[in-house]
C-alpha cells in the first residue's frame, strides 16, 4: 500500500501506533491472528522510497462486508471488535500518539459547530437541535477528560468492512484498518459500530422516514461485542453504553453539518447538499436512539448481568 500522506499527516506516528498494538497482541496472544505490517532490515514497519510512504501488509484469505443484515454476521462483527478491546484491556492507551487531535472530543466538536454557526449567523433547525442537546451528548467526553473512564487504545473506525471474515463460515478472523488507532474511550468503538451497523439506512439516506435504530441488529451487535468486554470493562463504562451511541451519532452529525456550512472542505461529496443529507440522517438516527433509550438499556442490562 502507498499511504496518502495528505490524509495522514503523521504517517510515522500512525505506523508506530500500529506496531505497538499489533506487537503487543502477537506477544500476549500468540495463538491469535493479528494484522501485521512487515518490517524492513532497519526495524521499521514502513518504507519511505523516492519521497513516498509504503507498507506491506500480511494477506488473509478472507471476505469483508460493506453492510450486513444477517444477525449472525452482525454478532460476529461485534465479537471481533469486542475481542480487539479485550485483548488490549491491559495496554496503556496513553502510550499511543494522538495522530488526529481531538478526534472524538464530542464536547469540542459540538461546541465548534455552534460557535461557527453563531459567528456566521447560520440559522438551521439542525444546528438548533445540536445546540439544545450538546450537553447530554458531551457527557461521555467529559467522563474521559476527567479521567473517570479509562483511556484505552481505540480502533476508531468500527465499520463492518473493517473485520475480515472466513470465506466459508463468515466467522471473524481479524480486525483491520488500524490507521486511526490512538488513545480514546472503548465506548466509542462500541458506539460507532452500533451507529454504522445497526441503522436501518445508509448514513446519507435522504428519506428520513427510513432512518431509525434497528433493535434486532443492536441486540446482535451488543451480544457479540459485550460478551468479550463485560467482565473486564469498568462499571461506569458499562453504565454509559447506550449514551455513548447517542453521543457518537450526534458528534458525526455535527461534523457533517460543520463541513456543509463551511464549504464542504473535508468529506468527499457526490452533490452539493450531500453533507447536509448526511447530517440530517445522523440527527434522525440520534433522535431514534434517544426515543428508544429505555429499550436499548434493557437489552444491554440483560447481556451484561
Amino acid at each position: 500500500q502507498k499511504v496518502n500522506v495528505s490524509v495522514f499527516k503523521d504517517p510515522i506516528g500512525v505506523m508506530h501506533n500500529i506496531d505497538k498494538v499489533t506487537s503487543y497482541i502477537r506477544d500476549e496472544f500468540p495463538e491469535s491472528l493479528s494484522v501485521h505490517y512487515h518490517h524492513t532490515v532497519y526495524g521499521d514497519n514502513y518504507l519511505i522510497y523516492e519521497g513516498e510512504f509504503w507498507r506491506i501488509l500480511r494477506d488473509f484469505n478472507s471476505v469483508t462486508l460493506d453492510s450486513c443484515n444477517s444477525l449472525e454476521e452482525i454478532k460476529s462483527i461485534g465479537e471481533a471488535f469486542g475481542d480487539f478491546q479485550r485483548k488490549l484491556v491491559n495496554f496503556d492507551g496513553n502510550s499511543l500518539v494522538e495522530t488526529i487531535k481531538d478526534f472524538h472530543n464530542t464536547k469540542l466538536r459540538l461546541q465548534t459547530l455552534v460557535e461557527y454557526a453563531d459567528k456566521h449567523n447560520v440559522k438551521m433547525p439542525e444546528v438548533e437541535y445540536i445546540r439544545e442537546n450538546k450537553e447530554e451528548a458531551s457527557k461521555i467526553a467529559e467522563l474521559y477528560i476527567d479521567n473517570l473512564i479509562p483511556h484505552r487504545p481505540c480502533h476508531n473506525d468500527t465499520k463492518a468492512n473493517n473485520v475480515l471474515l472466513d470465506k466459508e463460515t463468515h466467522k471473524p478472523l481479524v480486525v483491520i484498518d488500524l490507521d486511526t488507532i490512538m488513545p480514546g474511550t472503548g465506548l466509542y468503538d462500541y458506539a460507532d459500530g452500533v451507529r454504522f451497523i445497526c441503522s436501518s439506512a445508509k448514513e446519507d439516506e435522504p428519506n428520513l422516514n427510513k432512518v431509525e435504530i434497528d433493535l434486532d441488529k443492536f441486540k446482535a451487535f451488543s451480544v457479540g461485542f459485550l460478551s468479550k468486554v463485560k467482565d473486564v470493562w469498568t462499571p461506569l463504562e458499562l453504565e454509559n453504553l447506550v449514551l455513548s451511541v447517542y453521543s457518537i451519532t450526534l458528534e458525526l452529525a455535527s461534523r457533517f453539518l460543520l463541513d456543509y456550512i463551511s464549504g464542504n472542505n473535508y468529506f468527499k461529496i457526490n452533490y452539493p447538499k450531500h453533507n447536509l443529507d448526511r447530517a440530517r440522517c445522523q440527527i434522525k438516527l440520534a433522535q431514534s436512539i434517544y426515543s428508544k433509550k429505555e429499550e436499548m438499556e434493557k437489552i444491554v442490562s440483560a447481556i451484561i448481568k
